[in-house]
């Protein structure tokens, strides 16, 4: 039975744990991310969560010991540890929701892990960029346990849609989406530091904006290219997921594999490209950190 004032752990506090604090605006959340303990990062984590109010916890067990409702927020490659992590400190009947972007057997591994411990898993999907909607960005749900999640999400002000049928059809749905929009995302990245190095980008971008004229190709690269550089790391786990993913479908991960190798590119150059605005001074930075690169 989840209390009137559900007790909310999140593990992970990146951009998505992040952003879903910020948008409940609730105090007493308490978090763990594994940052936590790491020297280099330890100090700039516990200043994030203190700064938006939620308690930092010791350890990924302590963190869930008297939680309600769990929010698993971590990177793809990280999330059956993640659940592993927390399964014997949880209490009987505790809902963890799985939100990262993973396989469905991955996800279907890590809920047997959290059922077997006597919590309630449950697949959810984020579709969409979750900072500009927080904790009321469209997600997908599904798994045994969705009308009595649906109740207690509500009470977040949260409105996922529910897709009946048993944990993994959310992830998927999510997974074979970013095939396309995570491609789309790389292919737009050697498109153009491609035209940028030729001379040609302002030529390519106007041959594009001709032919599909609801989107700018140029100012659409200026935005994937800042997109790659900070979460191209998470991202290529992301699609090493959505590989695993095709796989199990009989399906070659023959574009895939280059989208994970461009996210991965970009991602380790390790760049924050949020201050400089236009598309020449992006792809500048990319193509001088790319000469500098060992690879």
């Amino acid at each position: 039975m989840i209390a009137n004032t559900p007790s909310i752990t999140v593990i992970g506090f990146g951009e998505a744990g992040a952003s879903l604090c910020i948008g409940w605006k609730r105090a007493g959340v308490r978090s763990f991310d594994i940052k936590q303990t790491q020297p280099q990062t330890q100090a700039a984590m516990l200043a994030a969560m203190h700064k938006l109010g939620v308690e930092s916890a010791a350890d990924a067990a302590s963190a869930v010991s008297d939680a309600d409702l769990i929010f698993s927020t971590v990177t793809a490659d990280q999330a059956f540890d993640a659940a592993s992590s927390v399964a014997p400190g949880l209490k009987p009947g505790a809902f963890f929701f799985d939100l990262n972007s993973c396989a469905p057997t991955t996800k279907q591994k890590s809920a047997a892990v959290i059922e077997a411990a006597g919590g309630r898993y449950v697949d959810i999907a984020v579709m969409a960029t979750i900072t500009p909607h927080y904790h009321q960005t469209p997600m997908l749900i599904c798994g045994d346990h969705c009308d009595a999640a649906m109740t207690a999400l509500q009470t977040l002000e949260m409105t996922p849609r529910l897709v009946p049928g048993p944990v993994g059809r959310a992830s998927t749905i999510k997974m074979l989406r970013s095939v396309l929009v995570k491609g789309i995302e790389a292919l737009t990245a050697e498109c153009f530091l491609a035209a940028a190095r030729a001379g040609v980008a302002d030529e390519v971008a106007h041959s594009l904006d001709a032919s599909q004229t609801d989107m700018g190709w140029k100012d659409q690269a200026r935005y994937n290219a800042e997109r790659m550089t900070t979460h191209g790391i998470r991202r290529a786990a992301e699609m090493r997921e959505v590989a695993k993913t095709l796989n199990d479908l009989g399906i070659a991960a023959e574009m895939t594999r280059g989208t994970i190798n461009r996210q991965q590119e970009l991602g380790a150059l390790g760049l924050s490209l949020l201050d400089l605005d236009s598309f020449d001074a992006r792809i500048a930075a990319i193509e001088t950190a790319l000469e500098k690169s060992p690879d």
